[in-house]
């Protein structure tokens, strides 16, 4: 394998951490919805912690985004 073909494939596996992101953001998402569901009450006080982990799961797949465009790119 050349150089080429393994940059553009280790492009290619980065590319799916940026696609396993989504599924984490919806995790985040789901469990958040079905604790609010469950206790309204505590709803407004968990809603930093919602967007705290929204921001960690986005922010992984961006850095996902990132180093894939640097491998082909470069």
């Amino acid at each position: 394998m050349d150089a080429e073909a393994a940059k553009l494939l280790g492009a290619g596996l980065a590319a799916i951490g940026a696609g396993l992101a989504s599924i984490g953001v919806g995790n985040v998402f789901a469990k958040f919805l079905e604790g609010a569901l469950r206790n309204p009450g505590a709803a407004d006080s968990q809603q930093g912690r919602l967007f705290i982990g929204f921001a960690g799961a986005e922010l992984l797949g961006l850095l996902a985004f990132v180093i894939a465009a640097l491998l082909i790119f470069q």
